[in-house]
């Protein structure tokens, strides 16, 4: 599997096998704005969909809470009302995407709004996490390991802030589906229901900050 194929399983947690599946789990960018901050933290909201079974006592406790915070924030926002909302407005040809089109649209309004959620710029807060990964990449599983130089290389962080990252991000996920598929022009979806999606976005996103602010303290209270 070649880099740009991992890089697609990165972005939107395909999986291929014979055939890849798909399923819903929000972006990156907001996986890692969530997380505490600290290296082991950000390399475990990244690895939540790099680690399976038995392979997660591998790694220390920070790490394995990141873990678990990123696999409980793909379970809220599966079942937030909002986030079914947004989902319904992807056209039918693309429904089997929506999924994965709306975790790369709300991470579009969280990169473009992102001084309303944090006081680190986003390019300096790109550039720590990028080191975290240079600096920690003997830890991380071999697939993200390949991928590491092609994330920092890309900006991959920064780049959902303009429309036109998300559209060139489409674009090669869907290049690398070995089926006829529609997902290249998802960038449609956004386009036609900007407004109502970056409402949607706006609504939801203070609920996950609060869970994921929940889920922290249950953390911090366990360790202690």
């Amino acid at each position: 599997m070649n880099a740009d194929i991992i890089l697609s399983v990165f972005i939107c947690g395909f999986r291929y096998k014979n055939q890849p599946a798909y399923r819903s789990s929000m972006n990156y960018l907001a996986h890692l704005f969530l997380s505490d901050r600290t290296p082991a933290s950000l390399i475990g909201n990244l690895l939540g969909d790099f680690v399976k079974g038995s392979a997660v006592n591998l790694y220390p406790d920070a790490i394995r809470s990141g873990i678990d915070l990123h696999r409980k924030v793909d379970r809220y926002t599966d079942c937030h009302a909002i986030v079914r909302s947004s989902k319904s407005l992807v056209c039918s040809q693309r429904r089997r995407f929506a999924g994965v089109l709306i975790d790369m649209f709300y991470d579009h309004f969280l990169a473009k709004n992102w001084l309303e959620y944090s006081e680190v710029p986003l390019p300096d807060f790109a550039r720590g996490v990028y080191q975290v990964l240079q600096d920690s990449r003997d830890i991380l599983p071999e697939s993200l390991q390949q991928i590491v130089p092609t994330i920092i290389a890309r900006d991959l962080l920064c780049s959902y802030r303009e429309i036109g990252g998300i559209d060139i991000a489409l674009n090669r996920m869907s290049a690398r589906i070995k089926w006829t598929n529609s997902l290249a022009d998802g960038i449609e979806d956004l386009t036609v229901n900007y407004q109502q999606l970056e409402s949607d976005f706006r609504a939801f996103f203070p609920d996950l900050i609060n869970y994921a602010a929940t889920c922290k303290n249950q953390y911090q209270k366990y360790q202690h």
